[in-house]
C-alpha cells in the first residue's frame, strides 16, 4: 500500500491493484507524456482542427508555466496567480494539453485514450491533492477550497490572478517547468511537420 492510500479503507484482490495504480503518481505522469508523443507521432492533421488543438495545448502548456512559479510543494499553500482561480491549475493545464494534443492527432481514438486517462487518474490525484493538503495546512486550506473550484476556473477570484510574485527559479529550478515546455513544444513541431506533409 502507498502513502497515497494509506488512510482509505482496506481494499484486497484487484480491487486494491486498480486504486495502487489509480493513486500512482509516476504512473500518471510517465502515461501523460507518452500520450502526448503518441498523439503526435501518429497524427493525421487536418485543417482547422489542428490549428484547435495545438491553441488549446498552448494554452494548456501556458497555464503550467504560470502555476509552477507559484507553487512550493507541501511548503506553502500556492493561493495567487492561477491559485486563486483553481485549486489544480498544473492539473487543469494537463488536461488542456492531453486533449488539445488529441484533437490535433485528426483522429477520434486519441480523444476516447485521452478520456480515459483522464477518468481513471484525476479524480484520485484531485482527492489526494485535497487531503494532503488538508492535512498539511489545515483551516487556511479550508477556508481557500471553499472559494476555490479544482480544476474549472472561478472568475469571481479573477483579481487574485495578478496577485503574487511569479517566480522563473520556482517555475525552472524548482519544479522543472522548462523540461515540459520544450517537450511540448518539440512534440508540436511533429505534428505541424505531419500537417506539412499533407
Amino acid at each position: 500500500m502507498s502513502h497515497r492510500t494509506e488512510e482509505l479503507p482496506p481494499a484486497s484482490g484487484v480491487a486494491r491493484f486498480v486504486r495502487e495504480l489509480r493513486y500512482h503518481e509516476v504512473s500518471r505522469q510517465l502515461l501523460a507524456v507518452v500520450l502526448i508523443l503518441l498523439f503526435a507521432l501518429t497524427s493525421v492533421p487536418s485543417q482547422p482542427i489542428v490549428f484547435i488543438g495545438l491553441a488549446l495545448a498552448f494554452v494548456g502548456m501556458l497555464i503550467r508555466l504560470h502555476a509552477s512559479g507559484f507553487v512550493m510543494k507541501n511548503k506553502e499553500l500556492a493561493q495567487n496567480g492561477p491559485y486563486a482561480l483553481m485549486r489544480h491549475p498544473l492539473y487543469t493545464g494537463n488536461i488542456l494539453l492531453i486533449t488539445g494534443f488529441a484533437l490535433a492527432n485528426g483522429a477520434i481514438w486519441p480523444l476516447v485514450l485521452a478520456l480515459f486517462f483522464f477518468w481513471f487518474y484525476y479524480p484520485t490525484a484531485i482527492e489526494y491533492e485535497d487531503r494532503k493538503l488538508h492535512n498539511i495546512f489545515g483551516d487556511e486550506w479550508r477556508v481557500w477550497s471553499a472559494r476555490t473550484p479544482a480544476l474549472i476556473p472561478n472568475m469571481r477570484n479573477v483579481g487574485g490572478l495578478f496577485s503574487g510574485q511569479w517566480s522563473f527559479a520556482k517555475s525552472t529550478m524548482q519544479n522543472g517547468e522548462i523540461v515540459i515546455v520544450v517537450f511540448v513544444l518539440i512534440s508540436m513541431g511533429i505534428v505541424i511537420w505531419h500537417l506539412s506533409l499533407r
